[in-house]
């Protein structure tokens, strides 16, 4: 847990203490407010900032329903897939032969330093050194299915369609 999740269930936890009178409500929110905040990492993930830090991704990698090999692979449906698998793209033997399955750990790693966690790797990226942005980078990326469709993502004033 970060040092902003300690803290803050620290500070929920106190004013739970110290809170008095009948106020059943205050007590259940506060308990709550402090559950919460004990389980979400330091940094929250936020894919509108990843999307905005992908641009430094775009002159290589594409994604979306229109995404195409360039430079770089396909990244939709990163997570899960093992790496140097998109039909069409010419991977360097180093990718292709590293065994890894991507997800969000290896992803992690390797977008500090491609270099170091694949050598031999063609990708010229020098990494992502800021946590947020990698946190951010992670939470745009799961977003898109194999197909480049923003998984379980609703545009405004359309429905889900029933599964039967």
């Amino acid at each position: 847990m970060g040092p902003f999740g300690e803290t803050a269930t620290a500070g929920c936890a106190s004013i739970f203490l110290v809170g008095h009178g009948d106020s059943r409500m205050r007590s259940l929110v506060l308990v709550l407010g402090a559950g919460i905040f004990a389980i979400v990492p330091g940094y929250a993930q936020d894919a509108a900032s990843g999307e905005k830090i992908f641009t430094q991704c775009k002159a290589c990698h594409q994604i979306g329903e229109n995404a195409k090999n360039a430079i770089g692979p396909v990244l939709n449906g990163l997570f899960g897939r093992k790496a140097g698998m998109i039909e069409g793209f010419s991977y360097s033997p180093a990718n292709k032969n590293s065994g890894i399955t991507w997800d969000e750990a290896t992803f992690r790693e390797y977008i500090k330093d491609p270099k170091a966690k694949i050598p031999g790797t063609k990708m010229a990226f020098p990494g992502l050194k800021d946590p947020k942005q990698i946190d951010d980078i992670v939470a745009y990326l799961k977003q898109f299915d194999a197909t480049g469709k923003k998984a379980g993502i609703v545009p405004a004033g359309r429905k889900l369609a029933k599964m039967e």
